[in-house]
């Protein structure tokens, strides 16, 4: 599997995924013109990466601001890494907030709720 790596943009997070590593990131601003068109690539990775995953795959999550859109895809990528879990694979998802984003610490919450995957809520000092 070939890994996949975006640089961000104002509008778009950086992406790393690496199948040989377990190594999964998303990190900045997700506000893309078209959240679905944006995240279908790492979606379809997901899924194919399922079928021979890493024992352990790491996550990290380090969001700055997303829109509706995006949290709605934000959840299709977890959806695919709660799958991942189901299997012999590990999977442990790292949520990044800073010390005084209630809101990103809220959704990370929201989340962890929904999905059945570990989180670990990690505060970051500005």
């Amino acid at each position: 599997m070939e890994p996949i790596e975006i640089e961000g943009t104002s509008k778009t997070p950086t992406v790393s995924l690496n199948h040989g590593t377990g190594f999964v990131e998303i990190k900045g601003r997700s506000i893309p013109e078209n959240s679905v068109e944006f995240y279908k690539p790492l979606v379809d990775w997901l899924e194919d990466y399922k079928k021979s995953p890493a024992p352990k795959t790491t996550v990290n999550i380090q969001l700055e601001y997303f829109n509706t859109s995006s949290s709605k895809c934000i959840l299709d990528v977890f959806k695919k890494l709660e799958d991942i879990n189901k299997g012999d694979a590990e999977v442990v998802i790292n949520w990044y907030y800073e010390e005084d984003d209630e809101d990103m610490l809220e959704a990370g919450e929201d989340y962890e709720s929904i999905i059945r995957v570990p989180f670990k809520m990690i505060e970051v000092a500005e």
